[in-house]
């Protein structure tokens, strides 16, 4: 599972990252991190796709979206029991008692 995990986050860290520093044209003298290159590679994306490039990182943003939504679903089905010990305890330990109406300031 942690391998699961490690092979899921670097990619979208990676991504995320690229297209941060790519969209603000931070390049640090690296091409790749240009606007240029980041208009160019979603134009690319566009023509392979048929789709007009500025439709692609929403699109993106959404398959990620789910994909976390997959990985995270899939993680709390395995802990699945873990999580249930943990809420019952938590539900056992809810019960403290509220302060009482008479027994609060009347302070104003």
């Amino acid at each position: 599972m942690k391998w699961l995990l490690i092979f899921w986050a670097a990619p979208v860290s990676f991504l995320g990252a690229w297209y941060y520093l790519s969209y603000y044209d931070m390049s640090f003298g690296i091409f790749m991190f240009t606007r240029q290159m980041h208009d160019l590679v979603f134009q690319i994306y566009g023509k392979i796709l048929g789709i007009p490039p500025e439709t692609i990182p929403p699109l993106v943003a959404r398959a990620i979206a789910f994909d976390t939504l997959l990985v995270f679903s899939l993680l709390g089905f395995r802990k699945r029991a873990a999580i249930l010990a943990w809420w019952k305890r938590r539900q056992a330990s809810g019960k403290a008692v509220l302060p009482r109406a008479e027994s609060l300031s009347k302070a104003p």
